[in-house]
């Protein structure tokens, strides 16, 4: 017997007339408690306020996101179900689609956009620094800058990261997003970003959705380019830098700048 169900019964046997009404209904809908006919301490909303939201499983926060069930399954049933599918996974479950978590049962589309908000939420707030301007002189900062932005991309994604004379962030663009494994970068848009957007030095960045952040002779072949077009307009190349969830590749770091 569950914990809920246990505690719920030790309720109701303080009451006689709710005891018997409980022992004369069908032992199928007994199993169907809802979430308000949980113990309080156990309701997901009202343990978050008693215990903080760290004491939550990711079932239940989602739980409160979502707001409900079905007539078969309370709002944590339906969440622990799409989490399994994800094998557990936050990062996976962001990545999934509107019609993927609609095919849930449960799930409608106003459910599966407050989830993907909420995991776009926080995506963001890792990829926040509490300097808005921080120093980008260092490969590990910036891939920790774009760590966030990208990690779940399924494409590559080519950014650059305008920098001032200090190597301070001024601002991101994203200059490409293309297939699986390369994204086409046009030199002249690169340039007329940084130049337009007022930075002194840039900072190239792009993913590899295959989590391997080995550089490819194409991506060999635009650094050079790179390189090349910054010299000649005085801009100051900090870095080309492969971004991937757990790690990074510098070619600043390893001499080839």
């Amino acid at each position: 017997m569950g914990r809920q169900k246990m505690l719920y019964l030790h309720a109701l046997t303080r009451t006689p007339y709710l005891y018997y009404i409980y022992m004369q209904t069908p032992a199928s809908d007994k199993e169907r408690l809802t979430v308000k006919q949980w113990d309080e301490q156990d309701r997901p909303r009202e343990k978050l306020l008693a215990q903080g939201a760290q004491a939550l499983s990711d079932a239940e926060l989602l739980a409160i996101l979502i707001g409900s069930g079905t007539p078969e399954e309370t709002a944590v049933d339906v969440t622990r179900r799409i989490l399994d599918t994800a094998d557990g996974s936050l990062r996976r479950l962001g990545r999934l689609t509107c019609q993927e978590l609609c095919a849930h049962n449960g799930i409608g589309p106003a459910k599966a956009v407050t989830i993907m908000a909420a995991c776009e939420l926080g995506r963001r707030r890792e990829a926040e620094h509490e300097d808005r301007r921080p120093l980008m002189n260092d490969a590990a900062v910036v891939w920790r800058h774009f760590k966030g932005k990208l990690a779940d991309s399924l494409v590559e994604e080519f950014h650059i990261a305008l920098l001032d004379n200090s190597l301070r962030l001024i601002t991101t663009r994203l200059i490409s997003r293309g297939g699986l494994t390369s994204t086409a970068v046009d030199l002249r848009v690169l340039l007329r970003e940084a130049l337009t957007g007022g930075a002194a030095a840039i900072a190239a960045v792009h993913n590899h959705p295959s989590g391997n952040p080995k550089p490819s002779h194409q991506d060999d072949d635009l650094t050079s380019r790179i390189k090349a077009a910054c010299q000649a307009t005085g801009l100051h190349f900090v870095d080309h830098i492969i971004v991937t969830p757990d790690t990074y590749y510098s070619y600043c770091e390893s001499g080839r700048i």
